[in-house]
């Protein structure tokens, strides 16, 4: 095969190309308005790279056919890539990136009652990592993962529901700022990716140790690469034990430096103390 016909996807999706270049345009446009270093810009373009690689060519259909591609593939998807593009910070730049009329409507509705409430909700520090290791292992159940690799549609919803509640855990876990504004403690960012990792790492070693066949869906359709069930299985299962955790190991090593930073210039009491301050104010008002 040649190498460019990797690049063409396995079953076109308009909404995924659409989302991609929309996101694109934005953050090219708001590089003209907000300042963008060049580490950020080369975090944000190897997360898109690496998403759209592992969404929308050839790979896809390797991903449909063998365990253990499938399970990089959402490597990629729930934790790399995610990852890498909310380490670029991209959120000012886009939101520049937007005509004035649309920065001007998003700001209104975020003071509305309903905007604050989907804030809340996107960056809610127990229901956030909570769905990030659920649609982890919900999409693992036997019974679940045989309909969404047959369906294509539950299939779609499988890849872009860990897309999603990747890009909201690691917004929450790479933010530099105390708490509050920060939704997330600076302690609470080191801690919760101790506590999400150990769930799928637990999860991969039962796969990757079970002996019987757990997903005879690969088998049924016809694996793309010669290889044993067991040995399918196993790589999968290492693939969620081992190289996830590292993800999450860089997470919480970011985490931990900016809890240092803010540590070692006092911001972290800063912080306790105008939480307290408004605290006080609420009580007296009420």
């Amino acid at each position: 095969m040649d190498s460019l016909e990797w690049l063409v996807p396995w079953e076109f999706s308009p909404t995924l190309v659409a989302s991609f270049l929309v996101a694109i345009v934005l953050f090219v446009r708001g590089q003209r308005i907000h300042r963008v270093t060049g580490a950020r810009k080369a975090l944000f373009w190897a997360g898109m790279v690496l998403l759209y690689l592992s969404m929308h060519t050839r790979l896809d259909y390797y991903a449909e056919r063998m365990f253990f591609i499938h399970r990089i593939q959402h490597l990629v998807l729930h934790h790399l890539g995610p990852l890498l593009v909310m380490a670029a910070f991209p959120g000012q730049a886009m939101r520049a990136g937007l005509p004035m009329a649309w920065r001007v409507r998003l700001r209104d509705f975020l003071r509305t009652g309903a905007g604050r409430a989907t804030v809340a909700v996107l960056t809610n520090k127990i229901f956030v990592p909570s769905l990030f290791v659920f649609l982890v292992l919900v999409w693992l159940i036997p019974s679940v993962q045989f309909y969404s690799m047959l369906d294509w549609r539950l299939y779609r919803l499988m890849n872009w529901s860990v897309v999603i509640s990747g890009f909201m855990y690691w917004n929450l876990i790479l933010d530099r700022r105390p708490a509050p504004p920060a939704a997330m403690t600076p302690g609470g960012r080191v801690i919760s990716p101790v506590l999400t990792m150990l769930p799928q790492m637990v999860a991969g070693a039962v796969i990757a140790f079970t002996e019987s066949d757990i997903y005879p869906l690969f088998e049924l359709c016809g694996r793309a690469i010669a290889m044993s069930a067991q040995t399918d299985q196993t790589i999968g299962g290492l693939t969620m034990w081992i190289p996830a955790a590292l993800v999450e190991v860089i997470g919480l090593m970011v985490a931990l430096g900016t809890l240092m930073r803010l540590s070692a210039r006092g911001r972290l009491r800063k912080a306790d103390r105008d939480a307290q301050a408004r605290a006080r104010a609420r009580a007296a008002s009420a």
